[in-house]
């Protein structure tokens, strides 16, 4: 043991190929066709073990390199205790999504979607208004929890399947997370580069402008001519099915509009999705009482079996749909207790983070992919892989944007390149890829909010995996990079000034 000696490369990729090769054999396991039968599924624990074993690997890797176990145990209780919202967040979610169904708001989002919304257009829809509310409250956590929730209802009745609908949701709630001026990570990006948040976010439009533009297009096309499943007249019915089962009144809408204003007031998210969720619970008394009988196990309602019903509904969640071909998923609901799955996913991927993070590891494979870039297109390649490589293995999009922010903005001073350059390549990695990693916080967030999983949303979340890619294509054509007056190389030269 040598103390603060510097790993290699190779040593700091160990604990990396180890996990990818570690989980690539896990999930084939599970995945075959004659366990699928007993409901064998990855998620259900066996990748969270893969995930812990690599981070143990990593921390007794990182021996070698003068710490000891209480310095990496140190380093993973942070890397925790930095999730510790994201998980509050997301058990407030959980109790949302079951208050706002046996309240019958989130049927009554169906049933009003169908009669207003056409299918055909029903995709670039949810990408607008989804962006719209990003942008308003700063946070695709909340519009996803929200608005999204109402979206996968509809989408399904409507024909849709659910990673479509996800992705488009996810592409309009990652544009308007990314373009807010109240975004915790549009301010954080140019704080990192040393740059201003108005800056920051008008260089942001040069690239991100055109990926909203080409998601919106893709949708629109998919919408008019993609092969849905429910035609205009079991929609309708669906529709019947809906009132035969609630009672469904406009008054319910002030539940989604309560809670939408606070989170724009900016009130805190577990304060404003926890009354999002109490105010379902209020209006399924009100509204649903039939609905929170049955939860309660009773004919008839009184102040205890009414107690009992609500709060199943926000913590077990309900299964109110039944063996309905489009129903029997819409209105079913795990509440907080279905939540925990992502809970224990996503502590497990902190442990090998911080495990790696502890070691040095991250820093030095960060380190030297810096030492193979020598032009202005290489070096944005570079921020841009660096904040999804981060994404896949520190598993926060937090870290993704600090750590590559750190690193390079020296080195783009360095070269000449003004650091609105570097804010808006984290953006583009760091913020916008955190969706498309199951294991990462913000991936399986957006895989239980909505219910879908990661894998199946990933090739629908077109803003996210084109945004990148936007970016990196603007850099090879030379265009709208900006330069401060020193240069280094003059072969990197641009129109731009």
């Amino acid at each position: 043991m040598v103390a603060n000696r510097r790993p290699s490369l190779g040593m700091a990729l160990t604990p990396v190929i180890f996990l990818i090769i570690a989980l690539a054999l896990n999930v084939f396991i599970f995945s075959k066709e004659e366990f699928k039968e007993v409901g064998a599924d990855p998620l259900s624990g066996s990748n969270q073990m893969i995930l812990i074993i690599a981070g143990l690997v990593a921390g007794g890797m990182a021996i070698r390199f003068g710490k000891s176990w209480e310095d990496v145990f140190e380093a993973v209780s942070k890397s925790i205790m930095d999730t510790t919202k994201a998980i509050l967040i997301l058990l407030m979610i959980g109790a949302l999504a079951g208050g706002w169904l046996i309240s019958g708001v989130i049927p009554a989002f169906v049933h009003y979607g169908i009669q207003i919304m056409n299918p055909n257009y029903f995709l670039p829809a949810a990408i607008i208004i989804s962006a719209i509310i990003s942008v308003a409250t700063g946070s695709s956590w909340n519009t996803t929890a929200t608005i999204g929730l109402a979206f996968m209802g509809i989408g399904s009745a409507l024909g849709f399947s659910p990673p479509i609908t996800a992705g488009a949701v996810i592409s309009g709630a990652y544009f308007g997370d990314k373009m807010s001026p109240l975004s915790d990570t549009t301010n954080l990006a140019p704080a990192m580069a040393g740059t201003d948040l108005v800056t920051h976010i008008r260089y942001m439009t040069i690239t991100t402008v055109p990926s909203i533009i080409i998601t919106i297009i893709v949708f629109t096309l998919i919408g008019l001519f993609g092969d849905t499943n429910v035609t205009g007249t079991s929609s309708l019915n669906i529709s019947e099915d809906i009132l035969a089962r609630f009672n469904i009144t406009p008054w319910l809408m002030l539940v989604p509009l309560v809670t939408l204003g606070l989170i724009i007031a900016k009130v805190d998210a577990v304060i404003s999705i926890l009354v999002g969720a109490l105010a379902g619970g209020v209006f399924a008394l009100i509204f649903q009482p039939h609905i929170v009988a049955e939860i309660a196990g009773v004919t008839s309602l009184d102040g205890y079996s009414g107690y009992l019903g609500v709060f199943r509904g926000l913590t077990e969640g309900a299964q109110l749909g039944g063996d309905h071909p489009v129903l029997g998923d819409l209105l079913n609901s795990s509440g907080m207790s279905g939540m925990m799955t992502t809970i224990w996913l996503i502590i497990s991927a902190m442990f090998f983070g911080g495990a790696m993070q502890s070691a040095g590891f991250l820093r030095r494979i960060s380190q030297a992919i810096v030492s193979l870039t020598e032009s202005a297109a290489g070096l944005i390649t570079s921020t841009i892989g660096t904040g999804f490589f981060l994404n896949l293995t520190a598993s926060d999009q937090y870290l993704a944007i600090v750590i590559p922010g750190k690193m390079y903005k020296d080195i783009y001073k360095e070269r000449g390149l003004a650091p609105e350059n570097l804010s808006r390549s984290l953006e583009d990695s760091g913020t916008v890829t955190s969706a498309l990693v199951p294991w990462n916080t913000c991936g399986a967030y957006q895989s239980s909010a909505l219910g879908v999983a990661t894998g199946d949303y990933f090739i629908y979340a077109i803003f996210n995996w084109l945004s990148p890619m936007m970016s990196i294509a603007f850099a090879y054509l030379n265009i709208k990079i900006k330069r401060t007056k020193s240069k280094t190389s003059p072969s990197d030269e641009s129109s731009e000034s």
